[in-house]
């Protein structure tokens, strides 16, 4: 495989950061929630549509977050995390972990990876990866987790869309 040729700067938009993320917003993606454990034992989780499949073999996945994050320097140095997916009825729990909080965990039910991460009960899926590599680029940066671990119980998906949290049927 050949070495990518060398970024080229990138030319000016004329078009804004709201008109950008409008249009994005009309592409349909499941809904996730990260989570995983803090040196203290605490569990840190959060939500995030920003989920794709990179490989089969190794299995790996992808998400980002942004660099403004104050997760971001523990998602960057922990070694595992779990990505749930999440099901159509779990919309509340999605915006449980999208809200500042001090504990998103109150209330919610869960149960532990073989290496202690947070699995949420009730979801349609779940990875537990270990942490691959990271790729700063633009304003995020790019967690590529290789899969150790995961499960599926069929189930219609939560969906972001047009800036809302839907279920498939709405």
């Amino acid at each position: 495989m050949k070495d990518s040729p060398p970024t080229a700067p990138i030319a000016p938009v004329s078009f804004s950061v709201s008109h950008f993320r409008n249009a994005l917003s009309q592409f349909a993606t499941g809904v996730t929630i990260i989570t995983t454990r803090l040196e203290s034992g605490r569990f840190l989780g959060l939500t995030a549509s920003s989920f794709n499949s990179v490989s089969l073999n190794p299995p790996l996945v992808l998400w980002s977050l942004s660099e403004k994050a104050t997760s971001l320097p523990i998602f960057s140095v922990n070694s595992h995390y779990v990505i749930n997916i999440l099901a159509a009825n779990q919309k509340e729990l999605a915006k449980q972990f999208s809200q500042p909080s001090l504990d998103r965990f109150t209330g919610v039910e869960f149960s532990l990876s073989a290496n202690g991460m947070p699995i949420l009960a009730g979801t349609a899926a779940w990875f537990e990866c270990r942490n691959r590599s990271r790729y700063p680029e633009g304003d995020h940066v790019i967690f590529v987790g290789e899969v150790e671990q995961c499960a599926f119980t069929p189930k219609e998906p939560l969906i972001f869309h047009g800036g809302q949290l839907l279920s498939s049927r709405n």
